[in-house]
């Protein structure tokens, strides 16, 4: 048997900016239909927004989203509150993080680089006790972003 996860992302009328900028940062496919595709008159509110969405790429990565119906702000759902560094601890009233880990610090920079445009970085992306690269980030869309360099285990 196999299992994998992925994340969904529940927007409040941004799902299809969002997935255009993931795709912008990551590469890969984009897919993605509306409302009014699924059967919604398309005259209808909310006829535009997103259903399904996902951006995957041959490299592993993938992510879903959809816009939440009735919703009009560009929050994410469930995840309005704050993040920030304060006396050295990271102190949040989010609900999940998304965590991305790369093989290299110079693959992570480059995603890092991309997600923090029009971003709040909490950490910025340097060496850690951990790790050669870490950092922290609430990308445009109110995601926030935990990001490293993954280490070899020593057991």
């Amino acid at each position: 048997m196999s299992i994998t996860t992925t994340t969904h992302l529940n927007f409040r009328g941004s799902a299809g900016q969002a997935l255009e900028f993931y795709q912008q940062v990551f590469g890969g496919t984009l897919t993605s239909a509306t409302y009014g595709d699924f059967g919604m008159p398309k005259e209808a509110p909310g006829a535009e927004k997103i259903v399904f969405g996902q951006v995957e790429s041959a490299d592993g990565f993938r992510l879903m989203a959809y816009d939440i119906p009735g919703q009009d702000s560009t929050d994410i759902a469930g995840t309005a509150g704050s993040t920030r560094r304060e006396n050295g601890t990271t102190v949040t009233d989010r609900t999940f993080f998304q965590s991305l880990r790369g093989q290299s610090l110079e693959e992570v920079t480059k995603l890092w680089d991309g997600l923090a445009d029009g971003g709040d970085i909490i950490e910025p992306l340097a060496a850690s006790a951990w790790s050669p690269g870490f950092g922290m980030l609430t990308d445009r869309f109110g995601v926030t972003w935990v990001i490293d360099v993954e280490v070899p285990y020593n057991g």
